[in-house]
């Protein structure tokens, strides 16, 4: 679906942290590191009327992961490094 254009959202609830790997996969296929983040955290919220999240801008809700390629065996991994909900380092 995502080579072909079809894919607009992606959301999980119960492997969440399978997302950030989707997001980096999804960027290999469309070359569009931001636009893949955008499927699995803006597209999801506003899917749901959630609208104080899923994007960085004044006034929203301050939920960031932050994340660095690892080197794997067959291609690199995405490893999170850090966690805030609501703008307070929690991980």
């Amino acid at each position: 679906m995502a080579e072909a254009g079809l894919l607009d959202i992606l959301s999980s609830d119960y492997v969440p942290a399978g997302l950030i790997q989707a997001a980096f996969r999804l960027s290999g296929v469309w070359g569009d590191l931001p636009r893949a983040i955008a499927t699995v955290s803006d597209a999801p919220a506003r899917a749901v009327g959630l609208t104080d999240r899923g994007r960085i801008a004044p006034g929203l809700v301050a939920d960031l992961v932050r994340v660095r390629l690892s080197d794997g065996p067959s291609h690199a991994l995405p490893v999170v490094r850090g966690v805030w909900s609501h703008g307070r380092r929690v991980g």
